[in-house]
């Protein structure tokens, strides 16, 4: 009996190992770029602040199952910089502000790699606008805000702002 010769490729499902559509152009590739370009340069600090963030994107994409887009590569590289200047205050309460500038330095690294940051003012505007559509209660305008300010003002002063538009 002669059994048909199959390709390794075809054997593989195609599906479990899905490729983005433009890698090229991902900010997880810009990740991987930079990371290549710290370790050529030895920059020991660089080297290690991006690639602990790669292994955190991958280990959310094994979570979601599947390739991370650059929404989810954002809300990873956000919740390791609101990591991080919450590990630089309990540093300075401490009294270590050497690993507290440590720590303020990797938000600064990747902080490069996240839209521009929103203005205090700009999101009092946006909250007077959900105000104005009708929005009532905290609870209503920080969830339309949440998805527009996204990696890009951080959800707990967001969060007090709203209060103090609300009461005043």
């Amino acid at each position: 009996m002669v059994l048909p010769r199959i390709a390794f490729h075809d054997a593989l499902p195609m599906d479990l190992y899905p490729m983005p559509k433009s890698v090229a152009d991902s900010l997880q590739q810009q990740l991987r770029d930079a990371l290549n370009r710290a370790r050529k340069d030895r920059e020991r600090a660089r080297t290690i602040v991006l690639s602990s963030t790669l292994s955190e994107i991958r280990n959310r994409e094994i979570e979601l199952g599947g390739v991370a887009d650059d929404s989810v590569v954002r809300d990873v590289i956000a919740r390791s910089i609101r990591q991080r200047r919450e590990a630089a205050e309990q540093m300075r309460a401490g009294g270590r502000e050497e690993l507290a500038l440590k720590e303020e330095g990797e938000v600064t690294m990747l902080t490069a790699f996240l839209p521009p940051q929103l203005t205090e003012d700009a999101i009092r505007e946006m909250i007077r606008q959900l105000v104005a559509d009708g929005a009532t209660g905290v609870g209503p305008v920080m969830g339309k805000l949440a998805p527009l300010i996204r990696g890009r003002f951080e959800g707990r002063e967001a969060n007090r702002i709203v209060k103090e538009e609300l009461a005043g």
